[in-house]
C-alpha cells in the first residue's frame, strides 16, 4: 500500500506507523521534526497557556460539573470566578469563590444535590486539579445561580472570556 502512494506522490520520507500498538510513533516525531525550522519563541519558556489563571480555573470547575453530571444536565452551564486572592501568610494559599451558572431551577437541584452532595463532589474534584495546577492549596466556596437563557446574553458569555462565535 505505501508503495502505491510512493509511486504517486514524491514523499521525502514515508515512515509507517500503528495507532493501535504505537509502532514507530517515535520515529515519526523524529522524523516530522528534522524538518521543521525553528521559529521565533513567542512565550517564555515556562508559559503553558494564554489563558488567565481565572479562566483556567473556571474551567476546571465546568469541567469537573459536566462529567459528573453529564447524565442529567445539558451542557448549559458556565463557571465566574467570582474572588481569587492569595491569602497572606508564609504559605502560597488562596481563597476562591465560584459560582456555577445553570438555566433553570431544576439544575440547580441537581447541581446542588441532596444535602448538598453532589456540589461538594464537584467543589472536592476541582479543587484538587486547581491545588496541582496552580501550585499551592486552595480553599474554595462554590454557589449555584440560576440565569435563565444565559447562553443567549452576548454580554454575560463575553464577560467569562468567551467570544461570539
Amino acid at each position: 500500500c505505501m508503495n502505491a502512494y510512493k509511486d504517486i506522490l514524491d514523499f521525502a520520507e514515508m515512515v509507517p506507523v500503528s495507532a493501535q500498538n504505537g509502532e514507530n510513533v517515535d520515529d515519526l516525531i523524529e522524523t516530522m521534526f528534522s524538518y521543521l525550522e525553528e521559529g521565533p519563541q513567542f512565550y517564555d519558556e515556562d508559559t503553558i497557556t494564554d489563558q488567565p489563571v481565572r479562566q483556567i480555573v473556571a474551567e476546571l470547575i465546568r469541567e469537573k460539573a459536566l462529567r459528573l453530571l453529564q447524565d442529567e444536565i445539558p451542557h448549559g452551564i458556565a463557571v465566574s470566578i467570582d474572588s481569587m486572592k492569595e491569602r497572606p501568610g508564609k504559605n502560597l494559599f488562596y481563597d476562591i469563590d465560584a459560582t456555577i451558572v445553570c438555566e433553570r431551577d431544576s439544575h440547580k437541584g441537581i447541581i446542588i444535590g441532596k444535602g448538598g452532595e453532589m456540589l461538594k463532589r464537584i467543589s472536592s474534584l476541582a479543587r484538587r486539579d486547581i491545588e496541582k495546577f496552580m501550585g499551592t492549596k486552595v480553599y474554595m466556596e462554590t454557589w449555584v445561580k440560576v440565569k435563565e437563557n444565559w447562553r443567549d446574553n452576548v454580554n454575560f458569555i463575553r464577560a467569562r472570556g468567551y467570544d461570539e462565535q
